[in-house]
């Protein structure tokens, strides 16, 4: 398990040359002309996550087996998306389905590739997708309000909370704010998400630039952080190039000594991984053993039959308990037999709150 993150933005903007880049795969073309990338291309990541290594030497672990993330790469949207312009509806349906969304925003000069609308302006083309996203959600609500208004006639409870959260999510909409501005109480949180709301969705605006613009940015970079700062949300500025170099190198060595050499700590992937985690209010746990060393993902906050359940339905269903161990624990006291020794295994049951780096072994009765 991990998370599921649309990468969005006008054509020719680094789409696709990111998604290659992060996937190392050529499935997506990057092209310079608009609609290059028809359907969306997907592709899993390995989460890159030292503990894992640390884990894996202590329990003699024979194989590290990391969490992924997954990219979706979706056609760049165009002004007028939300009423069927380019590829709209289909583009449209496809970021629907994912958890959250990666914005790429070209922050690059380059004569040689096309800017369909014109000069380099990463706020004007962001207030173009997000506008088109809002529309789609206001029209989204308009379609469902009658048939809920009669749910509501029924006595549906559920019906009543829904529909007062699209009434909410509406007068946002229409104050030019992403849904996701609405104020909701926890009880109202899972209900919210049902809607299905484009701009509901968490965001991570991703500013492209130019290879020697990685390290500092640059003035269209600092607009964007504004912005998004006024919208409480993340911002990571990479260089799409630079990435796509990276993926061709065969050897974490070079990978490090080229990085170096830009002046650079990581790769754009490590920054949108942890972005996201924190976006979506993921955490990773782990199992290891002498066969493998495996990392998990599970949303913050999660108990542990709800760990249990990702490793399998059977581990959650018959749930005893979940030995449980820190990472700094069983790196320190050198795996599981030290930690126990020394009074660091811990028996937890089903109202323990997993904690991120938790090292478990699960105990289950079917």
């Amino acid at each position: 398990m991990g998370f599921n993150c649309g990468i969005v933005g006008l054509p020719n903007v680094g789409k696709s040359t990111l998604f290659n880049a992060l996937t190392a795969t050529a499935s997506a073309q990057a092209a310079n002309y608009p609609f290059c990338t028809i359907d969306p291309n997907s592709g899993r990541v390995a989460v890159p996550d030292p503990r894992l290594k640390l884990i894996a030497q202590t329990a003699g672990s024979a194989v590290e087996l990391p969490t992924f993330l997954e990219f979706v790469d979706i056609a760049g949207l165009v002004r007028g998306a939300s009423k069927g312009e380019g590829l709209g509806n289909q583009f449209l349906g496809h970021i629907r389905e994912v958890d959250a969304i990666l914005h790429v925003l070209r922050c690059f000069e380059n004569d040689d590739i096309i800017h369909v609308e014109g000069p380099v302006d990463p706020l004007r083309d962001a207030e173009i997708i997000n506008t088109e996203l809002m529309i789609a959600d206001l029209e989204s609500i308009e379609r469902r309000q009658q048939a809920l208004a009669k749910k509501v006639r029924s006595g549906d409870k559920e019906a009543v909370v829904a529909l007062n959260l699209l009434e909410r999510a509406y007068d946002v909409l229409k104050d030019g704010k992403p849904a996701r501005a609405v104020e909701l109480k926890d009880e109202e949180k899972i209900i919210f998400k049902q809607l299905g709301l484009i701009t509901q969705k968490p965001i991570l605006y991703v500013c492209n630039v130019a290879e020697d613009e990685a390290k500092t940015g640059n003035a269209h970079t600092e607009k964007v952080v504004a912005f998004a700062k006024s919208e409480n949300a993340p911002v990571v500025i990479i260089s799409a190039a630079i990435e796509s170099e990276i993926s061709l190198l065969s050897s974490e060595e070079e990978k490090k000594d080229f990085l170096k050499s830009l002046g650079l700590e990581e790769t754009g992937l490590s920054q949108i991984i942890r972005a996201g985690y924190g976006l979506l209010d993921l955490i990773t746990f782990f199992t290891a053993g002498p066969k493998e060393a495996r990392a998990w993902t599970v949303r913050q906050g999660a108990f542990a039959p709800e760990a249990a359940g990702v490793i399998h339905s059977d581990f959650e269903r018959g749930f005893i308990c979940a030995e449980t161990i820190s990472f700094e624990d069983f790196v320190q006291y050198k795996g599981e037999q030290g930690a126990k020794t020394a009074g660091k295994l811990r028996q937890e049951g089903k109202d323990y709150r997993v904690k991120d780096g938790d090292v478990f072994h699960f105990r289950f009765n079917v």
